[in-house]
């Protein structure tokens, strides 16, 4: 039986994900609830959003997204496509007894993985932001949302944010 496979996003309220290969702004919060989500799992990434991060993330297998063959960073696997991409991504939750495979950005990696996912997990920040990278209008009727937990601006943090859990119906 195959892993389920969940999107973890951080957007504005104009679903804003990001500007110039990078987050456009700083929320210490959510980088903290980003690691819980993620921790001991398979972390699938598209290669600019890699990039942007600058190395493998510790206690996560990472499996970067790229069209280009000769791509290579140490510590990460490499493949050259999505589909591609969420096979290995099954085969080392199997490995890790993870019970996801995490979808971890950018815009074009959301958007072919969204039709693929089974859980969303959003931070929807309140706040707009300029940007060049947007998360995915979700499809009406195909997804619901099940919880939504509010958390105040903290240190290092630029605004306050919710959390919501979105699964397929």
């Amino acid at each position: 039986m195959p892993v389920p496979v969940i999107m973890v996003a951080a957007m504005a309220r104009n679903r804003v994900i990001g500007v110039d290969n990078g987050l456009p702004w700083h929320m210490r919060s959510d980088l903290k609830q980003f690691r819980a989500a993620t921790m001991g799992k398979p972390l699938i990434m598209g290669r600019k959003t890699y990039q942007s991060i600058g190395r493998p993330l510790p206690g996560r297998r990472t499996i970067v997204v790229t069209r280009d063959p000769a791509f290579h960073a140490e510590g990460v696997e490499v493949a050259t496509s999505l589909e591609a991409a969420l096979e290995r991504g099954q085969a080392v939750a199997t490995e890790m007894k993870a019970d996801e495979v995490v979808i971890a950005g950018g815009a074009a990696i959301y958007a072919q993985a969204l039709p693929r996912a089974s859980r969303l997990l959003l931070t929807e920040l309140e706040l707009e932001a300029e940007g060049d990278a947007v998360f995915p209008a979700l499809p009406a009727g195909e997804w619901r949302e099940v919880s939504r937990t509010p958390h105040p601006r903290g240190e290092g943090d630029d605004a306050s944010f919710e959390v919501v859990a979105w699964e397929r119906v």
